[in-house]
Parts: structure tokens; sequence; C-alpha cells
């Protein structure tokens, strides 16, 4: 049955197109007034796909003076008693989103195509000249023929950087970028305005290091929430979208809210600010009237998987909010930074969940479910050898023997598994590999089952409940399975339990790091 249906912008990133063609739009205009206002160049940094390029192309129509398009919007009526608004200036907008910049040259022939269509409206001198002297000159020639400063908006600058084929190529990049957008710093006196996106903030990149004014608002409290979809909006602008996702689903109003707030919610680019919704996947839910993992549908981009590859990243560091690191790792991205934790942050794959003002260090956590499952499922294939179209982790089997008491078959699903890790001849990677594993397959079933997952001294190391079952699981490596039941003995990890009707399974299993593999498994109920 299709009824109430109205136009989503999912994946429309041209403000103009809209606005002109009915789409809904969630009123972001008053950040456009004050940015505007301030004249500061400023820089935002958010993750993939959460409406950085819709707001700069909204930015771009307030520029090009097209009131409107901005007609019953919030900046209409801000802007009313301002004599000097809807003033058209000369915008030069660099978008780096369509190329693929693992081509050589790829930056430069951007930059080159960007300046032709400039020069074809501004004028060219005709001479041999370079990227920077040309943009310099198209500037100028702006300015001169409108009687108005410039405006430039520069859209996924970091792009070229994080998508380059090897070190060369981006040290490359980093040149180009140097002589292009000096520029924007010797001609302050030509520009009105300017405002850079980008998913990462490069250190030593001249862009930031020439344009020593930038603003990073990335973690200004009074722009945290310029992108992303808030509560209050999700309320105010979704009402019949929520309706339609809780029929369709057979749920009540209420209960699809929390549904939609524990998927796509959580996310917090200032210690003090609200949590925002992720857009795409939330506009998607509501489109498909489903509750899916839309955002990591999109892939799960090559630059991270890399960084993941080489810092033997340990998954369950983020089981608990008390992952901390400092700002300046949070805001400043260095290519050659072993630790992965600032590039998980800036692409969204973490968000802020506390803040400790002593030390001024944010507490970093998975900011919701959809991610929370989806990154993991993303680092499923790192450890298991999985990458090269062998069986994905079949999660499904494991909930559903959990659920069945079919411990035996779970026996030899962990056997399974433990057979595809890599053989690295360090030992601590073995380790690690081994308790990521058990880590990852855990948390994936609890999806599907009251699932709790822990790695401190004195704790299980997994309790699953189900309506029929409560599962105590211990691991161990070069032990034996009888140490690991033991364990739980000792520990008392069962006596919460003792008064629940439903049947108690301890489970103590040992990993061999020699043999690689399951080398004990023992059950006791």
């Amino acid at each position: 049955m299709i009824d109430n249906i109205r136009k989503l912008p999912i994946g429309i990133q041209d403000f103009e197109k809209i606005r002109n063609e009915g789409f809904l739009y969630v009123d972001k205009t008053e950040y456009i007034y004050n940015l505007a206002h301030s004249g500061v160049p400023c820089f935002l940094s958010r993750p993939r796909r959460f409406g950085k390029s819709l707001f700069l192309s909204t930015l771009r129509a307030y520029f090009e003076g097209k009131k409107e398009l901005f007609e019953g919007l919030k900046i209409e009526e801000l802007e009313r008693n301002n004599k000097d608004a809807w003033q058209e200036y000369p915008v030069f907008y660099i978008d780096f989103n369509k190329k693929n910049f693992r081509e050589d040259n790829a930056l430069k022939t951007v930059l080159d195509e960007h300046l032709r269509a400039w020069e074809a409206v501004y004028g060219d001198d005709e001479s041999d000249r370079s990227l920077e002297e040309r943009f310099r000159y198209v500037i100028e020639k702006a300015v001169e023929k409108t009687g108005n400063n410039a405006v430039v908006l520069v859209d996924e600058y970091d792009k070229p950087l994080l998508e380059g084929a090897d070190t060369e190529m981006v040290e490359h990049n980093k040149a180009v970028f140097k002589g292009f957008f000096s520029t924007l710093k010797s001609y302050d006196r030509y520009l009105k305005f300017v405002f850079i996106t980008g998913v990462t903030k490069f250190s030593k990149v001249s862009i930031f290091s020439d344009l020593n004014q930038l603003n990073d608002i990335s973690l200004d409290y009074k722009y945290s929430e310029v992108c992303g979809i808030t509560e209050t909006e999700l309320k105010k602008c979704f009402e019949p979208e929520i309706e339609l996702l809780a029929a369709n689903n057979q749920i009540a109003k209420d209960d699809c809210l929390v549904e939609l707030k524990q998927m796509y919610d959580g996310y917090h680019f200032h210690q003090n600010s609200a949590g925002v919704y992720n857009p795409f996947s939330l506009l998607s839910a509501f489109d498909k009237r489903e509750f899916g993992m839309y955002w990591f549908s999109t892939g799960t981009p090559t630059f991270l998987i890399d960084k993941l590859k080489e810092s033997g990243f340990d998954a369950k560091q983020f089981t608990t909010d008390e992952y901390y690191e400092e700002e300046s790792s949070l805001t400043d991205y260095r290519i050659d930074n072993e630790n992965p934790v600032p590039l998980f942050y800036q692409t969204g794959y973490l968000t802020i969940r506390g803040y400790d003002a002593e030390f001024k260090s944010y507490a970093l956590g998975y900011p919701n479910e959809e991610v929370r499952y989806g990154f993991l499922k993303s680092l499923a294939p790192l450890y298991l050898c999985a990458e090269n179209n062998s069986k994905p982790l079949d999660v499904r089997n494991f909930v559903m023997d959990i659920r069945k008491g079919e411990t035996d078959s779970l026996r030899d699903r962990f056997t399974a598994l433990f057979a595809r890790l890599p053989y690295p001849n360090d030992e601590k990677i073995v380790e690690q590999n081994f308790q990521n594993v058990v880590y990852i397959v855990f948390m994936l079933l609890g999806q599907y089952t009251f699932t709790e997952v822990h790695s401190a001294k004195g704790r299980a190391d997994c309790i699953a409940e189900t309506d029929d079952y409560i599962y105590v699981f211990e691991f161990k490596r070069d032990s034996t399975a009888d140490e690991a039941l033991k364990q739980i003995d000792d520990m008392g990890y069962v006596k919460p339990y003792a008064a629940d009707k439903r049947k108690l399974i301890k489970i103590g299993a040992n990993f061999d790091s020699k043999e690689r593999n399951l080398d004990g498994w023992k059950v006791v109920s």
C-alpha cells in the first residue's frame, strides 16, 4: 500500500534541486546566516554521507543571491531587515567528490576542469601559467567584473589525500594543494567568505598551515548540530514517515522512535551537545520502511580498511566508554600516525560519549547499533582471512545453535572459525586475533540475544541469554577447558542466575596457539 509519500532527498546534495523539486528539507539555514555574517574562513569535519555537501550547496545558493530558494526558511526571517542581504557574489565551488584519486594526475585534472569553467565566465589571459596563478587571476577578474569579493567553497578537500594510490601520490597531492590553496591566504583582501569540508583535518597540509586564520568548527558547540538530524527535528519534520515505518513493522509509534534512536542516533560533536541521527540512514529507513544498516551498505572506505590492517587493532577496546583521546588527536590527522582511533572518530565509526575536563580528553565509543554491528562485521574479514570471496561470518547459525541449545554444533562453528585465522609469526598477534574473533562473534550475537561481553579480569568472557537458556562462556589460550570451567565456578559467574528457571549451561574452551585451533571444549549443564 502506498500512501502519504513525501519526497525524501536520499543521496541528493543539491539544495536548489531539493527546493525546486519539492523534496523534504530540514531547515539548517540559521547556521548559514551565522557563518555568513561571521565572515571568518571555516573548516568543518563530519563523516561521509552526513550532509556536508548539502550544507555547502546551501551556502552556495545563499551567496549566489537566490532568495527565492529560501522562502519560508529561518534565514528569510533573519535577513528581513538587512538591506545588504541577497547580494550575488562570485562563488568558486570546488568539488572533490566525483573523481577517482588513485589515477595519475587526477587532482590536477579536477582543478584544471574547475578553472576552465571559471575562466569561461570571468576571462582568461591565455598565457601558460600554473594552476595557482590561474586561480589568483580568475579571482581578481571575478572581483573586478562583479564588484563583489569572492566566495570559495571546497567540498571533501581530503579525498585526494585519503584515496591516493600510494605515499608518493599523496605527497604529490599535498604539494599541489600547497601551491593552489596558498591563494586563500595571500588573496584575503579579495575574499568574502571561505568554507572547507572534509572527513579529516590533515596536519602539515598547506590548506591549514598557510591559512592560519581558518576557524575549525568541527568540535564547536554552536555548530554541533549543523549536520545530521536532531531529536527535535525528527519529531517535528518526519511524523508521517515515523507513523508509516511503525505501521509497516507492526509496532507502536513510541516503540518505533526507540528503535530509530538505538539504530541511528548517538553522534556527538561536542561533549555537551545533543545527539544527532545519521541523516542518510534515517531517510533510508523511512524510504524502505525497514530498520536496516544503510550507512554500511555504501561500503567501508578502502583507506580505513588499510589503516586497520596496519594498526593491529584491538576490537575490544571500545566495549565501554573508557577509551580516551585528547582533543588534538581528534581534530588533527597525520597519515603516518599508527593510532587509527582519530581516523575512526572522524569517519563516524566512533563518537564522543563523555569528557574528562581535568585532562581535556574525550571518551569514545560506538554511536549506535548500526555502527557497532556494521563495524564489527567489517572487521571480521581482517581476522578470518575472509577477504578473497571465502564464506563470511555466519552469525545466523551461531544464533540458532544458541537458541536451540546445540552446544556440539556451536563447538564445530568455533573450530571452523579458528581454523581460518591467519598464521603470523608474532605471538602477540596470534593472541589478539584469537581474542578479537571471540569478541566479534559474541558482540554480533548481541543483535539477536541478550549478550554481555567482558574483557576485564574477574568477569566471564561472555554471558548469553535466550528465552530457554543462559550460557556462561570462558575461553582460555594454551591452557585447558577444565581450567576455564574452574574459573567460572571459582569466580562465581553463575551466582546471579541461581534462582532463574532457564537452563544454565557453562562452557569452557581452550585455544592452542601452536595448532592454531580449538583443542578443548567442555560443557556442564
